[in-house]
């Protein structure tokens, strides 16, 4: 216990081993991704990123008129690069940059309208399709 309690006041004295974090930016890592940033009028929508994503962060709904809607949650997304590697016009339509991710969905009811854009999206399939 006297040991402890020498080594806690000695620390009193130390430079602490923390960053300085607002003051100072954190260094990015070496493999950092990046965000993932959508631009509308470059995606030929092909549904790639959609299938290969692995959390199913990524979601087209249809309208009848054949029209087809990107729903992204940033929420579900790990940033592991798929969808832009898979995608067909690849830094283009799909990027990976710094910027913070666009907050569609509100915290508070991200698992609901989530899952009513999922049930959608299904629906309009079915619905596309007849």
């Amino acid at each position: 216990m006297i040991l402890s309690m020498i080594e806690s006041f000695t620390n009193l004295f130390k430079k602490p081993l923390t960053h300085d974090y607002p003051k100072i930016p954190l260094p990015k890592i070496e493999h950092y991704r990046g965000l993932i940033k959508y631009t509308l009028a470059e995606c030929i929508f092909c549904d790639k990123c959609e299938k290969v994503c692995p959390t199913k962060a990524i979601i087209f709904t249809q309208n009848l008129d054949g029209t087809k809607v990107y729903h992204y949650n940033h929420h579900l997304c790990i940033y592991c690069g798929e969808c832009v590697r898979d995608c067909p016009k690849m830094d283009l339509a799909l990027t990976q940059s710094d910027e913070k991710p666009g907050i569609e969905l509100g915290v508070n009811d991200i698992s609901e309208t989530w899952k009513a854009l999922q049930e959608r999206a299904k629906q309009d399939r079915i619905d596309y399709k007849k």
